[in-house]
């Protein structure tokens, strides 16, 4: 994997990942994201329906937490899971854990992290960790980390112990690594830890970029327990502490405008579970990337909103909380109001459900437990998302995402 850096603006970097997958045949376009997966699977589509949505990202994200309990059918199958699942030529990076899932804190240690699969909590040592990655055979994959840090509620000490663990694991995964035939064309991603503790996110960055790593992944930013300014500024500073020739990734980071937010802090790649998170209450993502409009009219142009149903709209999500919380970037498609809307889930969207069908379809459907609600909400979701970090990547070469940044604020509350 190399990373072609074409403009670094105001901390934001545009360029390209190329010779990616077991080929080199692949490239990526960064800032970017990765197509979230269960066990390889997009949520609710098929293979081919998944074919059907456009700029589908190249590389797919699968949880180790999903996989370990494959460990012995794939060790007999010895052909690596791209194959076992039907994506032989797809770039595949494996992370620790599905960033859709919480993971209940208090159960790491020294020499073990936990992970939860299908049949509850599994303990995983180094070398245990690196025995599963050989038979998954994935391109990238995270290093084992102790991630259990909970802004606001981790002590210094805490923190520390969390690098002390993390760098730990990193040297005997990569001395590990050194020894495997299998892991030779596998790119290991060093995690930076230390929850919000600036001294130790620093002592981390530093010393996991003296390590062999392909990447780094900034992890423990996720969720809302950490404050939004005391974020900023680590991504800030950790970020100047890493070399610019690899790419930076981050866990659980979706909505459009913290995303902007990490760009501008040089972070490339992200995850798009968020797109699943809001096809999972029901909704479809609605907002506007066109920088090229003004952002007075924008919001009004993409999905043809008056400011009565704006209103209704900030009534709903009054209604959620914690994980149902829904944003102001999409719709809730069960509200009455859309059972005889008949215009498409977003004006001028080109994906398949817009173009077939309209909201008080999906809504229909929706209401009477249909699995194709699911399957028509994600094609939207996942093409209208990807589109987003299309419009990223044209602002930053057209030197307009002062602009783009406008018309995303306006539209989060």
């Amino acid at each position: 994997m190399k990373l072609s850096l074409s403009k670094v603006v105001g901390g934001c970097r545009l360029g390209t990942l190329t010779s990616l997958g077991r080929k080199g045949a692949q490239s990526m376009e960064i800032p970017g994201c990765l197509l979230y997966t269960k066990m390889g699977s997009a949520p609710h589509l098929t293979h081919d329906t998944l074919q059907m949505v456009e700029g589908v990202p190249v590389v797919a994200q699968l949880s180790l937490s999903g996989l370990a309990d494959l460990h012995e059918v794939l060790a007999e199958y010895k052909e690596g899971i791209g194959k076992f699942i039907g994506m032989p030529k797809s770039v595949l990076y494996c992370s620790l854990h599905d960033p859709v899932t919480c993971c209940p804190p208090g159960y790491n240690n020294n020499k073990t992290v936990s992970i939860w699969g299908f049949g509850g909590r599994m303990e995983m040592t180094a070398s245990k960790f690196m025995a599963i990655q050989q038979v998954i055979q994935p391109d990238w994959f995270q290093c084992l980390s102790d991630g259990d840090t909970i802004a606001g509620e981790t002590s210094k000490k805490r923190a520390k112990k969390s690098v002390d663990r993390s760098l730990s694991f990193l040297d005997e995964c990569l001395q590990l690594q050194e020894k495997s035939p299998e892991l030779q064309q596998s790119l290991m991603i060093g995690v930076i830890e230390g929850g919000d503790v600036l001294e130790e996110r620093l002592r981390s960055a530093r010393e996991t970029a003296k390590r062999p790593v392909a990447g780094f992944l900034l992890d423990g930013f996720q969720g809302k327990a950490m404050v939004k300014e005391t974020k900023l500024k680590l991504l800030s500073s950790v970020t100047a502490e890493l070399p610019e020739d690899k790419p930076r990734l981050i866990h659980g980071i979706g909505r459009p405008d913290e995303v902007l937010d990490c760009i501008e802090r040089g972070v490339d790649v992200f995850e798009s579970c968020f797109p699943y998170q809001v096809t999972e209450r029901s909704c479809a993502l609605s907002f506007s990337y066109d920088f090229h409009l003004n952002p007075e009219t924008a919001v009004a142009k993409e999905n043809g909103q008056t400011d009565v149903e704006k209103k209704e709209n900030e009534k709903t999500n009054e209604t959620f909380s914690g994980a149902e919380e829904i944003t102001s970037f999409e719709i809730y498609l069960k509200d009455k109001r859309y059972e005889d809307d008949f215009g498409p889930l977003v004006n001028g969207c080109s994906c398949y459900c817009c173009q077939n069908h309209s909201r008080a379809y999906v809504h229909h459907l929706l209401m009477t437990n249909e699995l194709l609600a699911g399957v028509l909400l994600m094609m939207h979701n996942f093409q209208h998302y990807f589109g987003f970090f299309c419009s990223v990547q044209d602002a930053l070469k057209k030197d307009r995402l002062e602009q783009l940044r406008t018309i995303i604020s306006r539209q989060a509350l």
